[in-house]
């Protein structure tokens, strides 16, 4: 059973990192193909770098490159968060909640 957590890429905030699952079977083939291009591929970390201050467009690292994804975009790409990273679940990381 697999300890992380799937979200969509446009879920994370800056500073945090995550693990490319995949892309979402929604995304039409051409958007597949330049994403993958862009280097999002199931195995790539990834992470949030900039954002703008309405969130779109979204600053991203990927393999050494800086990636600009609009936040549609983003959505498409599917990530494993490790429960360790800031912004993850807290019970499903530790099996309760933490005290405020």
């Amino acid at each position: 059973m697999s300890t992380s957590l799937r979200r969509e890429l446009a879920s994370l905030r800056p500073g945090q990192r995550a693990i490319v699952a995949g892309i979402a079977p929604s995304c039409p083939p051409e958007e597949r193909r330049r994403l993958m291009e862009l280097g999002f591929f199931p195995g790539t970390e990834v992470e949030v770098v900039l954002e703008s201050p309405l969130r779109d467009p979204i600053a991203y690292r990927v393999r050494q490159m800086t990636v600009a994804l609009r936040r549609e975009q983003a959505r498409r790409v599917q990530i494993e968060l490790p429960p360790t990273e800031p912004g993850a679940d807290p019970i499903c990381a530790s099996g309760h909640a933490d005290a405020p």
